[in-house]
């Protein structure tokens, strides 16, 4: 029979409703009874014995928050009555034991990649354009629409045919039939076909920076964009400048070369301040890119070792499953590529709040566990520097779905980093080298964190979520799992994997991490796609330090 309550760690003073429970109900629990005094919706968290203004609610063995005023047993846990608490973090206190997953299936097992000259393998074949500043996002818009529906890797125009039976109706002079005619979205056309058989797409990665705003902002960007033209899974690089920005190009240079010293991609750099026209450097850039995705076209995808994958791991759109089904399972997956040699990637430090000890503690050395420390620190005093604070992450669909304060939402966020010891701490935007899981400062915001993620090297990302969110990212597969079956069932067109199973008992985080690892392998050989790949959801937005959560 399935649980209705679960507790998830001995030292908790909280059960969480696993489905919804009626005001009144008595419940039996590891030989407690508890009767509730309201309504408990799935998700949300009742009391199991009475607290007293200001006591600690306890919640995966941590504290997530203390009682506003005096509670009772089984009283229902919600903003009103509860406040975010987070324990403060110190240095390590223990060495890292860690007993790895037992690995012999895969072993032996590899997948099927780009091999670079640089060592690394990519499990996408894509060549990025990119303007250095927000000024030049006209003409990648230009080269875009120019590249990709002669190319073929336009996405099918659904809407635009849609839009064009309205027209045909209203100049036929039916506009009587407009309010009623129906629009499948069935209706596809014809992909057109592809020109590069080997070339998974050509990609622009628009965005608003490059001048204006700080110095440090221009910096990070330019070290961003090193890290997706460094990155595995792009073959190549086109570059648009306009000239006086604060984002120049040596500055770009300086931070590919020290991602790759024997950096070898084409890289195509066009500047407009120095060009005769715009019409005569995007011609150029034309020619010149074309002739780069021939080149491109001839690397083809040969066996690699598993150690050759990175795993980005976020969550968005959390609800109060994501820390019971979805992130534990990508943390065993993680668990597994950490123990083959591979690498894994936690970010989203305001979603780490209350959990910094833990994660300490499995530092593999106090220049680690340190530099982990004076992140964390130097992020939240930027946060409330501008008036907020990390308590202040939670989202309303956040609150609304069972995650009461930061400190509860980060205590489940972090079950995505699995288990494993903590190898290497990178500040934004900084690149991924070491093998095992490294951590990430980001924000916690989905497209901002995943964006980072890849420019650190992720070359394919699991991401969980409770809500919904249809996150993607250029470059790299984003695989969406789902914390719950409900979710899977109401959005299929965004969901690819449902983990809603370790909340019904019909199977468990260990079997699931392994489910969604296989999946990690075939995605990465591409025998497969995420939604997010087949929605051409192409999500690229450059972190500003300091004020985003």
């Amino acid at each position: 029979m399935r649980s209705r309550v679960l507790r998830l760690d001995a030292r908790d003073n909280v059960l969480v409703a696993l489905t919804s429970l009626p005001k009144g109900e008595t419940l039996q629990y590891a030989g407690s009874e508890y009767t509730l005094l309201s309504d408990v919706p799935a998700k949300h968290k009742f009391l199991l014995n009475d607290l007293n203004a200001g006591d600690e609610i306890i919640m995966y063995g941590v504290l997530v928050g203390r009682a506003v005023e005096n509670l009772r047993r089984g009283e229902l846990l919600s903003t009103r009555n509860v406040r975010h608490a987070a324990a403060a973090f110190h240095e390590k206190e223990q060495a890292i034991r860690w007993t790895p997953p037992d690995v012999s299936a895969w072993r032996e097992k590899q997948f099927l990649g780009y091999h670079r000259a640089d060592g690394q393998v990519g499990t996408r074949n894509y060549w990025i354009v990119l303007p250095l500043v927000f000024c030049e996002n006209r003409n990648l818009g230009v080269l875009k629409q120019a590249f990709e529906e002669e190319l073929g890797f336009a996405a099918p125009q659904i809407y635009r045919h849609q839009v064009a039976e309205l027209v045909r109706l209203y100049r036929e002079g039916k506009s009587d039939q407009l309010a009623g005619i129906s629009l499948s979205e069935g209706q596809r056309p014809p992909a057109a076909s592809k020109v590069f058989r080997n070339v998974d797409g050509i990609k622009f990665l628009l965005h608003e920076g490059g001048c204006g705003g700080t110095r440090e902002d221009s910096h990070n960007l330019c070290a961003l964009l090193a890290g997706y033209i460094h990155h595995p899974n792009v073959a190549g690089a086109t570059v648009l400048s306009l000239g006086c920005q604060h984002a120049q190009i040596p500055i770009l240079l300086e931070e590919v070369k020290r991602r790759d010293p024997h950096f070898s991609k084409p890289l195509l750099i066009f500047e407009q301040q120095k060009s005769p026209s715009e019409a005569a450097m995007l011609s150029r850039a034309i020619r010149e890119t074309f002739l780069g995705l021939v080149e491109a076209d001839k690397i083809e995808r040969r066996p690699a070792p598993l150690s050759q994958l990175c795993l980005g791991l976020k969550c968005g759109g959390s609800d109060g499953f994501s820390g019971i089904s979805a992130n534990p399972a990508i943390g065993h997956a993680a668990d597994l590529l950490s123990a083959l040699g591979g690498k894994g990637i936690l970010s989203e430090f305001p979603e780490l709040c209350g959990v910094e000890q833990e994660l300490i503690n499995r530092c593999v050395s106090d220049g680690v566990s340190n530099r982990f420390m004076q992140l964390m620190s130097d992020y939240a005093a930027r946060a409330k520097a501008v008036r907020s604070g990390f308590e202040m992450n939670p989202s309303p669909g956040n609150i609304r779905d069972g995650l009461l304060t930061d400190a509860m939402k980060s205590a489940g966020a972090a079950k995505k980093g699995g288990t494993s010891p903590v190898t290497a701490v990178l500040d934004y935007p900084e690149y991924s080298t070491q093998p095992g899981l490294n951590l990430q400062c980001t924000p916690g915001n989905d497209v901002e964190c995943v964006t980072a993620q890849v420019g650190a090297g992720a070359s394919v990302v699991l991401f969980t979520t409770g809500l919904g969110t249809p996150t993607g990212n250029p470059i790299a597969p984003v695989v969406k799992l789902a914390t719950n079956s409900d979710l899977a069932r109401r959005m299929p067109d965004i969901i690819d994997i449902d983990t809603g199973g370790i909340i019904s008992g019909e199977t468990t985080i260990d079997r699931m991490g392994e489910q969604v690892f296989e999946r990690v392998i075939q995605v990465a050989s591409g025998e497969s796609h995420t939604k997010a790949e087949l929605l051409a959801q192409n999500d690229f937005i450059p972190w500003k330090r300091g004020v985003s959560l």
